[in-house]
């Protein structure tokens, strides 16, 4: 018995320049404590769009979930106000608050130095300078593993960060937040400021912004800490005549 109620599941989601394989590291020690993992694969187009496909995700659970986002996946995962889903976990990740754009909260304090000044292209999308990788996206990751990253990755629109958030589920949902401390993509302030806002139970930690890529085992830590809080047999009670 593991101790979670029956068809507990974990749906993570990616942020930009990312895919659920973002998550290879994390996903076989969860499945291995017996809940099902499921990666939403967003397609960064827009924010309502990447709701819509986290949505369709959802669907191929049956029981209670735990949401997990990294970076822009945060404000998806805020986006989220299903009964079945418990709690919210924020992997160093954006939480926008109803009417706010990503944005707004990104450029909320003075970005790192090495942090890349993105330019979109001329169809409206935002692709990583290959140097931004190892530079500031996982700069605690080694010179093949960045390399990788630079060549799998997927752009994100304009759209997803101008587009204003609807009302978050954090407002509702009990939240953790995993703060990147050494992170040169979102200002530690910022993410301070966020999980305060949010009231979310906060890990600090010397990581990167890419900490399920360069310290999975703190992720999967918190997330299945998460989960015994959230998904245990007596937290989820199915009530039956009396």
């Amino acid at each position: 018995m593991n101790g979670f109620a029956q068809n507990s599941a974990i749906v993570l989601v990616h942020g930009a320049w990312e895919d659920g394989s973002c998550w290879s590291n994390v996903i076989l020690p969860l499945q291995r404590r017996g809940l099902k993992v499921v990666c939403a694969q967003i397609p960064l187009t827009s924010l309502s769009g990447d709701v819509a496909v986290l949505r369709r995700a959802l669907e191929q659970t049956s029981g209670p979930v735990v949401l997990a986002g990294h970076a822009y996946g945060g404000a998806v995962i805020g986006s989220a106000c299903e009964d079945r889903v418990k709690s919210l976990v924020y992997v160093a990740a954006l939480a926008p608050d109803e009417g706010e754009t990503v944005a707004k909260v990104f450029y909320r304090n003075e970005p790192h130095p090495d942090a890349p000044k993105l330019v979109p292209d001329k169809h409206g999308f935002l692709w990583m300078p290959e140097e931004g990788f190892g530079r500031a996206v996982a700069h605690k990751a080694s010179a093949e593993q960045t390399a990788v990253m630079a060549a799998v990755q997927r752009p994100i629109a304009l759209q997803c960060i101008q587009e204003p958030a609807p009302p978050p589920a954090w407002r509702a949902k009990p939240s953790w937040f995993l703060l990147a401390e050494e992170d040169r993509m979102i200002n530690p302030k910022t993410q301070r400021f966020m999980a305060d806002r949010m009231g979310a139970s906060v890990r600090s930690e010397r990581v990167d912004h890419t900490p399920m890529l360069t310290a999975p085992d703190l992720v999967i830590d918190l997330i299945l800490k998460v989960a015994r809080a959230s998904l245990s047999r007596q937290e989820v009670v199915t009530h039956g005549p009396l």
